[in-house]
């Protein structure tokens, strides 16, 4: 018989088991199939295929030199890739027709708006460009400043802005036309944090309304802000998913923090002859972190193993990783060297 110390505790359990949302159907807005590019001999973008759909918000994540924007760069039509082929709303980038680039909005990394015109003159400049009727043009200049926290400063010439500012001018003259596709190569790069999240509602918003959003960033926990995820590293996509599937891909499944009262036994050995265990281990002498293949079906079995080893177990709960942690798992699994912080900091500073 086990010695079981206060069986009547029922443990707490939170764990998310909410069903996956069904992937959107339709035509994609974007369709790039085995895109390369290099320059000077050097290959910055290796065989990249994805698509995004209509109302989907694609995050491309990956360090500086990652490939990133050269990718949006031949989406946009700006550069012609090497090898491969890509339609963006149903045509060849290079070949762009008036209507269609009306329906794109593209912002940059660097300022490419004039420096000598103001604030509220560059982004009149641009609605104008994308065809924004006169009489709407004010409303939409106005309410685009008012986003990106630019109205009280309409009037300053774009020279005297500091680096983050012209970012987000950048950002409200490719928004001032309300784009059915939006291209936006790091719009949240220097931004503290309430515009970051102010921005990522806007973008949500848009994404309501059935526009599609391709957005770069280095920021790995914006991740949780898109529909689909694609990591880049070294020119190259090494892993794409939903963000729950990307976790479950890093990790080997679902992850499992078990919280039990005393430390009775090894608690990782119990569990791991549990069925759909894929792997154990105990961070602290009352905890074990279990890796299944499914939290639904292995939890009651953990439960059950547990207490009859003689341990209580008090709470069960679903460990979130950051996407810190998702981002170094997977390009260990796909370079197959662990990645030290120096490296990773080697990688933000090479590249395109």
């Amino acid at each position: 018989m086990s010695d079981r110390v206060g069986t009547d505790v029922q443990p707490e359990i939170d764990v998310d088991l909410q069903p996956a949302e069904p992937a959107p159907v339709g035509p994609p807005v974007i369709d790039a199939r085995g895109l390369e590019k290099g320059f000077d001999d050097h290959v910055v973008l290796r065989d990249l295929t994805l698509y995004v759909q209509q109302g989907e918000i694609y995050g491309l994540i990956g360090p500086s030199g990652s490939g990133k924007s050269t990718a949006i760069h031949l989406m946009c039509g700006h550069l012609s890739p090497d090898s491969g082929a890509v339609e963006v709303l149903g045509r060849d980038p290079a070949h762009f027709d008036a209507k269609t680039k009306r329906r794109i909005g593209y912002m940059p990394q660097g300022l490419i708006l004039n420096p000598d015109l103001t604030v509220q003159q560059n982004v009149r400049f641009a609605a104008g460009l994308y065809g924004v009727w006169p009489w709407l043009r004010r409303r939409r200049v106005r309410s685009v400043l008012e986003l990106t926290e630019l109205w009280p400063v309409r009037k300053r010439a774009t020279r005297s802005l500091s680096g983050g500012m012209q970012r987000r001018l950048a950002l409200a003259a490719a928004l001032v036309h309300e784009p059915y596709l939006l291209f936006a190569d790091e719009p949240t790069a220097n931004l503290d944090p309430i515009l970051r999240a102010k921005l990522w509602e806007h973008f949500q918003g848009m994404s309501d309304q059935s526009r599609a959003l391709l957005i770069t960033t280095q920021y790995i926990d914006e991740a949780e802000n898109c529909d689909r995820v694609g990591l880049m590293h070294e020119g190259a996509l090494i892993a794409e998913g939903r963000p729950e599937e990307l976790r479950r891909q890093a990790f080997g499944g679902d992850v499992v923090d078990i919280v039990v009262e005393r430390q009775a036994l090894d608690h990782a050995q119990t569990v791991s002859s549990v069925e759909g265990v894929v792997g154990a281990e105990m961070p602290h002498d009352e905890s074990v972190r279990v890796t299944v293949e499914n939290a639904q079906v292995a939890i009651p079995m953990l439960i059950e193993e547990l207490e009859e080893s003689g341990a209580t177990v008090r709470s069960v709960s679903q460990y979130q990783p950051t996407f810190d942690e998702v981002f170094i798992r997977l390009i260990e699994q796909h370079s197959g060297e662990h990645l030290t912080s120096d490296q990773l900091q080697l990688n933000q500073s090479e590249g395109r």
